[in-house]
């Protein structure tokens, strides 16, 4: 110890710890990543020691958040590196099929250990009437996101889309690259691997557009999905009985902008870290509250997942079933929206969450043709009148959805339902508005800036892109502080770190 200055305490701080990782909105990562961002910047000309040090800061980044099983992660990208390159290299298809079958293999197998052996053991226990007890196995954060990239690169490869990288550090920096690492977006490497050849260069647009997303990102995650949470959701998803039907219902709507928040906030500041870092990622949300149906609403959440079960998992089927017509979409339907159920999360909440989602988008399949002859017939087809019906409609099943997600159990969701349809008090509402002024602008903040055009945020980004650099790093400063003063005592995780 030399004065102030307490070398153990910065050590511990450095060290992993689980109850405290190393997540975007933490002022560890923001004192870190400005150090970081200036090293990078000075090497900017030579990629050999920029990538590198990327490499090793995202590998830093991992084992904040997992400890050790940093190496599972080294393993995923050694290993699916020379698969594609066998791949790759021969030109006999039976080869190709066993190494891409060995991939699939190999990266579902340690997937499904960590994911899912205890559910599976659990599902036995059940079967058999017998205790068995789960195994001590510990869940590497973000297993799921960076096992998806890995094989995204593999398929690409067998599918002769896209040449395998010679480089094993290229590979490393897509498959560690640390803004993406945990929650997505879950990049393609046919967009990513081009982009480590290029120069870094930010152009005024790249800097507006990344502060503008980190600063949303910042607001939607730390201001309203962290406040709303502690403050109301939780509460009235841990005792519904103690509440009315108008806060359950509004707890309901708590949560769908919650779980929206927590996730696209994570994305928006992903993809902004990303920019400064002269890399682009794709987009992973747009607007999903806007969805006139629950196809359209999987075009606009989580769109990097969408893309990749459509691509990997929907359309090979379809093709195989091609012959039957209609039941091969909804054969591909079923098995796509299990797997995203079972992606999300090892339990049968999930799994009925997932098959809610497919049983819907069977049901407007099949109905689309009736659908379109009587709005045809009642001229409103393609009518705002239409479309704002659509997007009221939709929004209540995502929003009733997400009960199956955060409900501990089936009970719960059966108490806020009845509370919502029996004991309403639709007077009660004034009292919510009242007694919990800030919950209640929060959300309906929340929700009125999601409603709003795209131009808008366009324009705003064009704004913040004319401000001078130390303009927009005070502006950055003034957001994070603003942050702060949301901010619990208690780190709150990212929602979708659980997958």
């Amino acid at each position: 110890m030399f004065g102030n200055f307490n070398l153990d305490k910065i050590i511990d701080l450095l060290k992993y710890n689980p109850n405290d990782p190393l997540i975007f909105s933490t002022s560890l990562f923001l004192f870190l990543f400005l150090f970081f961002l200036l090293f990078y910047n000075l090497f900017s000309k030579s990629k050999i020691v920029r990538l590198a040090f990327l490499i090793v800061f995202s590998l830093y980044f991992y084992y904040k958040a997992a400890g050790y099983y940093v190496g599972v992660l080294v393993l995923s990208a050694v290993v699916n590196f020379f698969f594609a390159k066998w791949i790759g290299s021969t030109e006999n298809f039976t080869w190709k099929r066993i190494h891409l079958a060995l991939s699939v293999i190999v990266n579902i197998g340690i997937l499904g250990y960590f994911k899912y052996t205890n559910f599976i053991l659990q599902i036995f226990s059940d079967i058999s009437s017998q205790q068995i007890d789960p195994l001590a196995i510990f869940l590497p954060i973000g297993i799921s996101f960076y096992t998806f990239k890995s094989l995204n690169y593999v398929f690409d490869v067998y599918l002769d889309t896209l040449r395998p990288t010679k480089s094993l550090g290229d590979f490393a920096v897509y498959v560690f690259f640390f803004p993406n690492l945990l929650a997505g977006p879950i990049d393609r490497a046919s967009d990513f691997l081009p982009q480590l050849n290029q120069e870094l260069f930010l152009s005024k647009e790249d800097l507006g557009k990344a502060t503008f997303l980190i600063i949303a990102g910042l607001i939607k995650k730390v201001v309203i999905a962290d406040y709303i949470s502690i403050n109301f959701v939780d509460r009235i998803f841990d005792f519904p009985l103690r509440y009315t039907g108008v806060e359950n219902l509004l707890a309901v709507y708590g949560y769908a902008l919650q779980i929206y928040c927590d996730f696209s906030g994570y994305s928006d500041m992903a993809i902004g870290i990303a920019l400064f870092l002269g890399f682009k990622l794709m987009d992973n949300f747009n607007a999903p509250f806007k969805a006139t149906s629950i196809a359209d609403f999987w075009r606009r959440w989580h769109i990097s997942l969408s893309k990749w079960l459509l691509d990997y998992l929907f359309r090979p089927i379809q093709l195989k079933f091609r012959n039957l017509r209609m039941v091969s979409n909804i054969i591909a339907i079923a098995v796509t929206f299990l797997i995203c159920g079972l992606w999300h999360g090892a339990g049968w909440n999930f799994i009925i969450w997932g098959a809610l989602h497919g049983f819907m988008m069977t049901i407007s399949l099949i109905l689309q043709t009736p659908k379109t002859k009587l709005y045809t017939f009642l001229r409103i087809y393609n009518t705002k009148f239409l479309k704002f019906f659509q997007i009221i409609i939709t929004f209540h099943f995502i929003a009733f959805s997400f009960l199956i997600f955060r409900a501990p159990d089936l009970n719960v969701i059966g108490e806020m339902l009845d509370q919502i349809f029996n004991f309403f008090h639709a007077d009660v509402f004034f009292q919510f508005v009242e007694k919990l002024p800030i919950i209640f602008g929060l959300m309906l903040t929340g929700f009125v800036f999601h409603f709003l055009p795209v131009k808008l945020e366009i324009s705003v980004q064009k704004l913040i892109a004319d401000i001078p650099l130390a303009g927009k790093a005070i502006l950055l400063v003034v957001f994070i502080w603003i942050a702060a003063q949301f901010k619990s005592a208690d780190i709150q995780p990212f929602i979708y770190f659980q997958f």
